[in-house]
Order: C-alpha cells, then structure tokens, then sequence
C-alpha cells in the first residue's frame, strides 16, 4: 500500500480531465454514494451515464498514473470515513460542489473526518475563471460581460463580431423538414454493461429505461460527441433553435449538456470550437453566436443566479400556485398533442430541448397553476441532465417566474398560436388551437 497522506475527493459531476485537485502524490477518492444514488427517483439512463462516466474516469486516472480509490458507500461521510481510516489521510481537498446541500456539506467535512478539509473554487464553470466584476441584474447584459471576460467573438476594438451582441431575431424558424444528422450512438461496453446491471438492483425505484443507452461515457467520448455536433447540426442550430418537431426530438440542438454537466466537456472548450467553425467558414455567425449564448451565457447565469438565490429560491412561489402537478407528467397520456410527445421522449430518453423544456412543458405548468416545487421535482427526477443549479432557477425562475423576476423579468408564457409557429404539434390534435370555450378549446 503506497503511504500518500493526501487526498482528493471527486464527485460525479466533477469528471474533468484538468480538475484542479489532481496532484502528483494525492490519492484520488470516488464514491458511489447509494444514498445519493436514491435520493430520488431519478432517470436510470442518467443514473448509468454518471456511474459509467465514474468507473470509465477512475480508470484513465489509473493509467496516467494516479492512486484511484472507486469505492460505495451507503453515503458520502460513511464512504470518506472508511477512506480516511483505511489510508491514514491526514488533508482532504475537494472541489466546491455545484449544488447548495453538498457544499454545505463539504464545510462542515473538517469536523466530522478531523482532518484538514481544502475546499477549492469549481473552475468548471467560467464565472468562477471570469468572475463578473459586478453582479448583473438580467441575463443579456451578463452575457456581454462574459463575452468580454472570455473574448468569444470579440474583435480587436472590444465590439462584438458582426457588429450586435445577439442573432437571437434570426433565429426563429419552424422546422423545414431538411434533412437531420442524429447525434452519434455509443454502444455499452463492459463497464457500461456492468455499471447497468449494478444499478437495477442499487437503484429499484428509478424511472425510465437504459434498453438502449448509447450515451458517451468518456472523455474521448465526448469530444467525438462534440465534434460530430459542430460538424453536422451546429450550421443549422441558429435558424431552428427555438423550433419543434414531433419527428425529431434533438434537430440540431447539440445534446451536450448532460456532458457539460458532469466535467467531460469543458464549456469554454465548446464554446471555443463553434467559434473556430465561424472563423474557419463552416457555420454562420448567427448560428454560433446562438450556441455560445447558451454555453457562456445562459448556462453561467443560471449558475450565478442559483448561487445568489440559494436556499430561498426552493421555496419561492410568488404567483402562489398550489396546484398539484397532473399524473400524467409521468406517463404523457394526454390529449394536447404537445405535451403528449414532449413527455412521452422525456421519459423515454431524459432528455428534450431547452425550447420543449420553457415553451411546452413549464409553459403548461405556469398557465395552469402548478405548484412550483412539483414541476421543480419532476424536471430533477426525469431528465439526464438535471442537476439544482441548473433545474431549479431555469424551472422556478424563469419557467415559472416563481422567484418574483429575480432571475428572468417575465414568465416564459404563451398561447397555442406559439406552438402552431413553431412546431407541427398542432396538427391531429384533439384540442383546436383555435378555439376559446367548449370541450376542445
């Protein structure tokens, strides 16, 4: 047994290949926590993607060299307590967690191990690289701010390229029917294979299906997943962002995110790659200046926000909405077309995009006056991507408007003539769009 005195705990979704607590002489500690694992009933295709991401991990850091302890535990403290008695650790370093209970958590290690407990700031995400030098109040003007920290499509004398910071009035098209690249498969491997078979029994009460996962699990992985994206969808991504089709559940979105999330992908790196595409000629401005706002933009100031926000902002409820979420949220047995389709991909796949997630789905939920912590918890439980930080200020500050306008100034709401440009849901529906009273209205 080698004698470091020094380690690093990583989370599941701290899966960087340049994460800052890695260290020559520094054992590095993951744990499969059966408790986390269940703390809800959470999506199994995202349940295997983070195990499988876990497992593939420990192993690369095994072959560059590093001493890897993969253990599970039936929660965090009892897997770091036999980890510390086991290796005789004497300094623990981890790197801010990204959602509020397991950072609380994290300050409060120092007493419970008896060890000293280095918290490092989570430089996954770019404001803690570019902090803003002040705190925004909406979205756009943030998103200038990170522009301008990063330098993504920034010219020389400080404007940005193109001459206007946003191409979003460009990018309102409904599908055409042109042809669609599918974002690329990866078939199981061994440990996929196992990581699956694990989790039917570590996890009985999860949701949805892992039949045929094909999610990207490594590194190598998903900067194959994100080169095939900006080859073959990012060029159109702009005109369609914000269409919808009962054909196509990803168009030419780039299905990233739940990548993004657990540390494979770098976002400056993404963000960086769609602005090479610009530069080389290979997509146009409004296109990549579309995808960069949802890498540096709005995902970091979902980020900030949530941070601001926290605790409170799990129980914000300003339109005092006290409805119960309807059942079928879990089986999409409805007659809307709209939220019929959306639902029945979310629960088969965990996923669908941002504009489904806003304009159909929270949408539904703020006309009909959903309590706010339902929808939250359902958004949490059913997608592969779902993680607080993200979820609660996307889902109760700006899909609900729940948090007063703190982090969106209106509701994300609208009527079904939104739907009917946008998507072709509409069409062999059982309700008329048109209509205002009666039973089909």
């Amino acid at each position: 047994m080698t004698t470091l005195s020094e380690s690093v705990w990583i989370l599941g979704d701290q899966l960087s290949a340049v994460h800052p607590g890695l260290a020559i002489g520094r054992r590095v500690v993951l744990i499969e926590s059966l408790a986390r694992l269940n703390q809800r009933p959470y999506h199994r295709r995202k349940l295997v993607l983070l195990i499988s991401a876990m497992r593939h991990y420990a192993a690369e850091l095994r072959v560059a060299g590093y001493d890897v302890d993969l253990r599970r535990a039936p929660d965090f403290l009892s897997g770091l307590r036999d980890h510390v008695a086991s290796f005789g650790v004497q300094h623990l370093y981890c790197l801010a967690a990204a959602e509020y209970a397991t950072r609380q958590f994290q300050h409060r290690l120092a007493a419970e191990l008896g060890i000293p407990v280095t918290i490092l700031p989570n430089t996954l995400f770019l404001v803690e690289r570019f902090p803003p030098p002040r705190s925004p109040a909406l979205m756009e003007p943030f998103y200038h701010m990170m522009r301008r920290q990063t330098g993504l499509l920034i010219e020389s004398d400080g404007q940005p390229t193109g001459g206007v910071w946003n191409f979003d009035r460009e990018n309102r098209r409904r599908y055409d029917g042109r042809p669609v690249q599918p974002p690329l498969r990866f078939p199981p491997d061994t440990i996929t294979r196992q990581t699956i078979a694990d989790l039917v029994v570590a996890c009985p009460h999860a949701i949805g299906s892992v039949e045929e996962f094909d999610l990207p699990v490594t590194r190598a992985q998903a900067l194959t997943a994100l080169d095939d994206f900006i080859t073959h969808r990012l060029p159109d991504f702009g005109p369609f962002e914000d269409a919808m089709s009962s054909a196509h559940a990803v168009l030419f979105h780039s299905q990233l995110s739940p990548l993004l999330n657990i540390g494979l992908l770098d976002p400056l790196e993404t963000a960086q790659a769609a602005v090479t595409a610009y530069q080389r000629g290979h997509a146009p401005l409004a296109s990549v200046e579309g995808f960069v706002r949802q890498i540096i933009g709005w995902r970091e100031y979902i980020y900030y926000r949530y941070w601001e926000l926290m605790p409170g902002l799990l129980r914000a409820n300003a339109w005092g909405a006290e409805r119960p979420l309807p059942a079928w949220y879990w089986t999409g047995q409805t007659r809307m077309r709209c939220l019929h389709c959306v639902i029945q991909r979310v629960l088969q796949n965990g996923y669908c995009h941002h504009i489904e997630r806003l304009m159909v789905l929270c949408n539904f939920a703020m006309l009909a006056g959903v309590q706010p912590q339902a929808v939250n918890d359902w958004f949490l439980e059913c997608y592969v991507d779902a993680y607080e930080w993200v979820v609660t200020p996307n889902v109760i500050g700006m899909g609900l408007n729940a948090d007063g306008g703190r982090t969106a100034t209106k509701p994300y709401i609208a009527s079904a003539a939104y739907i009917d440009k946008m998507s072709d849901y509409c069409k062999g529906c059982f309700y008329d769009r048109k209509a205002r009273v009666g039973p089909r209205a």
